[in-house]
């Protein structure tokens, strides 16, 4: 990578702030981590691993296997041997060309290689207009970049990926005033 390639990640408040909110995750959110990452197997690729918070619940047959972490970005980032998946999680609405990123997750999976998404989603009414406001103001300055408007799955799909299963949960009331409350679990294959 050459130095005109590589853009500067500057987020202190977020860098210390989500130590913090990782470690009292609402329950509902560990809870589709595990999902997330149940059944996987083989040599799996995570994008935006942060500060490890998915590793306790990886299954034993991805476990026993060396883990490598690097701080490349997943523009850049290659690897001579295909992935069986790619683990995706709270990472996309940060990255600052999701279809560009997607992309890329698509060439280093193999042919019929998975994409495990959870990720927040654009809400309809009242709950999408607070995420466009959020995203256009404070919050991706404070929060590492995090749009919570973005249209993740219709994202996900225009890379080529054949979305197998995708179903949204709300991991918080609906009357709490965060944009982060709805998620989007699933998983999609390169044909």
């Amino acid at each position: 990578m050459t130095q005109s390639t590589v853009s500067k990640v500057d987020n202190p408040f977020f860098a210390r702030v989500w130590p913090v909110v990782a470690t009292h995750e609402a329950q509902a959110v560990r809870a589709l981590r595990r999902e997330n990452l149940a059944g996987l197997s083989g040599r799996v690729l995570e994008v935006g691993a942060g500060i490890g918070t998915n590793f306790p619940n990886y299954p034993k047959a991805v476990v026993p296997v060396p883990v490598v972490v690097t701080g490349d970005s997943a523009e850049g980032f290659s690897d001579g041997e295909p992935f069986d998946a790619v683990v995706c999680s709270l990472v996309l609405c940060s990255v600052r060309d999701p279809a560009g990123v997607l992309r890329r997750l698509y060439s280093l999976l193999r042919p019929g290689g998975e994409l495990r998404y959870l990720e927040h989603v654009a809400s309809a009414g009242a709950r999408g207009r607070l995420q466009q406001l959020a995203d256009a103001t404070v919050w991706p300055r404070l929060f590492g970049n995090c749009h919570t408007h973005r249209d993740t799955e219709r994202s996900i799909i225009d890379a080529g990926f054949e979305v197998d299963t995708s179903r949204r949960e709300w991991t918080l009331p609906m009357w709490a005033p965060l944009p982060v409350s709805e998620l989007a679990l699933g998983r999609a294959r390169r044909p």
